[in-house]
């Protein structure tokens, strides 16, 4: 496994990011997008002796519940939030271990291209080139940050309301899901009544800032 040049840093949070080739759509059923984030969280152990593909076959009836309760103590990575969109994927991560991130996200996203491509008969990459990191440099700036990521299906007017979209955490902070993938708590102090009118108070002013956002960053 090749490492990044500039490594990324335990115990610090990054916004992470991949999108398809040519805005090609990856996801494409509700198993796909369930399929992904149970590799995220199986993958997020810090040792796993075999692939999840065979993982799957001796544990078939395996869920992200399942997976939850199984989790290991000692992990590559803390999610902090995440969006799984059609043609893209979010992620606020913690590094937990050493190359914890880059690790993750190769298994994760290797996992997804090989899964794709022998259901859809294809061969060659899905993604486009390696994911990208931001390190994000405050909580202020993390709380902003799962705002943008909740808002992401809004934004694309694929729903009307972030808890609408079932590929995000934004239904685990506001405290409605039996089961979550996420530890945020430590981090983000807000009740859910509060995060709620936060990020829908922002749904129109993001709406419109992705309408001009070629002329910003051309």
């Amino acid at each position: 496994m090749s490492y990044r040049k500039d490594p990324l840093v335990e115990n610090q949070v990054y916004h992470v990011f991949n999108k398809s080739i040519a805005g090609f759509q990856i996801f494409n059923t509700k198993d796909d997008y369930r399929r992904f984030l149970e590799t995220c969280v199986y993958y997020q152990n810090l040792r796993k002796e075999i692939k999840f593909s065979k993982y799957k076959v001796f544990e078939p009836e395996s869920d992200i519940k399942a997976l939850v309760r199984k989790r290991s103590f000692r992990r590559k990575v803390e999610i902090i939030s995440y969006c799984i969109m059609p043609t893209h994927i979010h992620f606020s991560l913690k590094q937990e271990s050493h190359n914890g991130i880059s690790e993750f996200m190769k298994e994760v996203l290797d996992s997804h291209t090989r899964y794709f491509n022998i259901k859809h008969g294809r061969k060659g990459p899905l993604w486009e080139g390696k994911f990208k990191s931001i390190l994000v440099k405050d909580d202020s700036q993390l709380l902003h940050l799962t705002r943008y990521h909740h808002l992401n299906p809004v934004t694309a007017f694929i729903v009307s309301k972030p808890e609408d979209w079932d590929f995000s955490s934004y239904k685990e902070y506001l405290n409605v899901v039996e089961q979550g993938i996420c530890n945020y708590r430590e981090i983000i102090k807000t009740k859910p009544d509060e995060y709620r009118k936060f990020v829908e108070d922002r749904i129109n002013y993001q709406r419109e800032l992705a309408k001009i956002k070629n002329l910003l960053f051309c």
